[in-house]
């Protein structure tokens, strides 16, 4: 049996990259997923988006580790929709004990490059987008007598991320989110913990987004340099987040909450 057996989890941006890498791993410790992604363009990022059969192959690869999937196309922005995806997968499974908000975009932008919409769709992703996820689905938790909502911050949550100052803003917010539910919900027993990575592998990284990034670093190239690691390996591996993202689903993380958990080779230190 693996730790998760007989636990259902809710997942969002599960299309591919951290959130396909969190239903795999937690398909593998015996949980069934119930997963939504907007699998179509994303607003003003300059790497590919996700697609529907990304979403598929999420399915697919579910699966294959023996466990039942839920998997619909759903913005992360539509409170009404998200609620309507855990219903749907209360009414299938029987209940939901873990939420991993994870949905989010990053906008490499100089500060004065960052525009209102820039601005206004990172917040309203990486903010309200996870407040959304966290209200949409506590109430199945606390039916369940408890459980654990993790939720993806960054590195740029802890320290910053250069040229980025709404994305850092919106990973900063996550941080005070995650200890105002910790607070509230610990009554229900239920747990809400943050994790940092750094620099991850993932399509995030496609199209323009590395032309970018050096793009926003000739801006002050003192600042480049923030998001190195102490260790050899400068990016983790999204399998290497996921399995951070098992702990703190798993009960051997019970008595773990209001936490904010790096996964960034020491980056936040350097």
């Amino acid at each position: 049996m693996g730790r998760l057996t007989g636990k259902i989890a809710f997942i969002t941006g599960v299309a591919r990259g951290q959130g396909r890498a969190h239903a795999v791993r937690l398909a593998s410790e015996g949980a069934h997923i119930v997963g939504v992604d907007l699998a179509g363009q994303l607003p003003g990022v300059p790497y590919d988006s996700a697609t529907e059969d990304d979403l598929d192959e999420t399915q697919r690869l579910v699966e294959a580790q023996g466990a039942k999937a839920i998997l619909t196309r759903c913005d992360t922005r539509d409170l009404d929709g998200l609620r309507a995806a855990a219903d749907n997968g209360v009414e299938a499974f029987g209940g939901l004990d873990i939420v991993v908000a994870n949905a989010g975009i990053c906008i490499p932008e100089t500060w004065d490059e960052v525009t209102p919409t820039s601005f206004r769709d990172t917040m309203d992703i990486n903010v309200t987008g996870v407040w959304n996820t966290v209200t949409a689905t506590a109430g199945h938790l606390i039916e369940r007598g408890g459980g654990s909502i993790i939720l993806t911050s960054s590195l740029a949550g802890k320290k910053l991320q250069p040229f980025m100052v709404h994305y850092t803003t919106s990973k900063h917010a996550l941080v005070g989110m995650s200890r105002a539910f910790a607070a509230e919900l610990g009554k229900h027993d239920i747990r809400v913990n943050t994790v940092h990575p750094g620099a991850v592998i993932t399509r995030m990284g496609s199209g323009a987004m590395v032309a970018r990034i050096q793009q926003t670093n000739e801006a002050n190239p003192r600042l480049a340099g923030m998001g190195m690691t102490f260790l050899n390996q400068f990016a983790a591996e999204a399998e290497e987040v996921a399995g951070v993202v098992a702990f703190l689903a798993s009960d051997e993380a019970k008595f773990i909450t209001a936490e904010e958990i790096s996964i960034d080779g020491g980056a936040q230190h350097f």
